[in-house]
Order: structure tokens, then sequence, then C-alpha cells
């Protein structure tokens, strides 16, 4: 009779195990499928903020080819009317008399070179300070930088844009998007010069080489681009108080490289997060939307 009993409870006790087993189990699984979701839209997010970025750039590049042609075109409209002038001028030296019409459209058409000359030397001072401002701005990063390694950073300008690129190994551990101890006062002394213009907006971009990386954490190599990204910003945001407004991030993943992935120099060029300080062209062409004369 005492050997059913505890034949009994054994029997109850493992029947309770498993529905407590099943029960954690349907929980975890609950778990799992909110991160899911949760990734999956932080991904959309991310890739939405990184296009409206590159249609930002691209837009202001073209506006500033624009005003170059136009720039072209006004210093030529100017020749034409100086030489025409000139003409007019020598044809009239041998009348007695210049009637007051002639005399007024003279003055006008002087009044036109004039206006169009004052045009073309503003915009192009306009061009010359945004140019001047970028240098001023790389000048300041590579002073703030200058004990970093060459080979770990490099600072340029490009298409009216300064380009911060930081190798991985200086940012990150292998494969990881935790940033390292040395990254932090990388990006501090990045972050006080960006405080310093805080009407500069900019994306932070994250790029990797080709070789295929998946485990628990990453997905694939423009998840862990996107991962390193957004860690980057958020060090930004939480500990050098950048405003929020003024950032975007967004995963490259293989698809930009800089060199061949087919040797091991070109492979660590590749794996990289890029700093873009966008232009502002919008503000810088603003006064100049409309042509004089």
């Amino acid at each position: 009779m005492k050997i059913t009993h505890v034949v009994v409870a054994i029997a109850f006790a493992g029947s309770m195990a498993s529905c407590v087993s099943k029960k954690k189990m349907q929980q975890e699984q609950a778990r799992f499928q909110e991160l899911n979701t949760f990734y999956i839209n932080t991904q959309k997010d991310l890739e939405k903020c990184r296009e409206e970025a590159e249609a930002n750039l691209q837009a202001a590049n073209r506006r500033k080819a624009q005003y170059e042609l136009e720039i072209d075109n006004l210093s030529k409209q100017v020749a034409f009317l100086k030489e025409n002038n000139n003409t007019v001028i020598n044809q009239l030296k041998d009348l007695s008399v210049i009637s007051t019409t002639q005399a007024e459209s003279i003055r006008k058409s002087l009044e036109n070179i004039g206006s169009k000359d004052n045009y073309i030397q503003e915009l192009q001072r306009a061009m010359s300070r945004k140019d001047s401002l970028n240098m001023a701005l790389v000048m300041n990063l590579k002073s703030a930088l200058n004990d970093i390694n060459d080979t770990d950073i490099e600072i340029k300008v490009e298409k009216s844009a300064v380009y911060i690129s930081i190798s991985d190994k200086l940012l990150f551990k292998s494969g990881s998007y935790d940033v390292t101890d040395r990254a932090l006062g990388v990006l501090g002394k990045v972050a006080q010069v960006l405080n310093s213009k805080p009407d500069i907006e900019f994306l932070v971009e994250g790029h990797t080489d080709n070789v295929p990386i998946k485990n628990s954490c990453i997905v694939d190599n423009w998840d862990l681009s996107a991962k390193r990204a957004t860690a980057v910003v958020r060090i930004l945001q939480n500990q050098y108080r950048i405003d929020p407004k003024r950032m975007t991030a967004g995963g490259r993943g293989e698809y930009m490289p800089v060199q061949s992935n087919e040797t091991v120099q070109g492979k660590a060029a590749n794996r990289r997060t890029r700093i873009v300080i966008l232009p502002q062209l919008d503000q810088f062409f603003k006064l100049l939307e409309t042509p004089q004369g």
C-alpha cells in the first residue's frame, strides 16, 4: 500500500513539472515574437531614415550643380552685353547727337550689366563662404583628433559634405556592436566639435566587409552595420548630449566598399563607421533664389 502511494506521488510531480515547463516555453515564445516584431519595425525605420537622408543629399547636390550652371550662363550674358555695348558706343562716336531714347536704352543696358555682375559675385561669395565653413570644420576635427592614428580615422570634404570615417577596430570589438572604451574618447572629441555647431545635421553610417556573419544577436552584415550606427548615435545622444533631431542612423552593410574585399587590407578598409555632415544648401541659397536683373 505504501509503495502505491509513492508511485502516485511521483506521477503527480512529473505532471506538474511538465505543465510548468510548457507554460514557460509559451511565455518565451511570445516574448521572442514581440522582440522580433520590434526588431523588424526598427529596421524599417532605419532604412526609411537612411533613404530620406540620401535623397536630401542628392537633392542638395543637384541644386548646387544648377546654381553653378546658372553662374556660367550669367557670366556669358555679361560678357556678351559688355561686348555689345562697346560696339554701340564705338558706333555712336561718329554721331554728333544721341537721342533721349538711345541714351536711356544705353543707361538701362549698363545697369543690367551691373546687376548681373553683382548677382554673380554674390553667388561666388556664398559658395566661397560654404567652402570656407567646411574647411574650418575639417581643421577643427583634425585638431581635436590629432592624437589618433591616421590609418584609423579619415576626415575629408567631398561633394559639399564633410566625411569622418572611423575604422571598426577603433570603435568596436570584432563582430560586435559594443563600443570600446577607447572609442568613447574618440566620439567625445567629435561630439565636442559637433556641439559647437548646433545647426549642423549629420548621418551616421555603418559599413562592413563581405564576410557573412550570423549569431544569436546579429542576422547578417546589414544588421550589424545598422546596430553599429545606432550604437554610435545613442552614445552621442546620451553621453554627449547631442540633439537627436540632428542625427540619422543607417546601415550600409557590405554594399558600399571603398576597396576590394579580395585582400585583408581591403576588408579592413571596408569595415568602418562614417559620420556624414550634411550640407545645408537650402539655407545656403535662401537669399539667392531669385536672379537679379
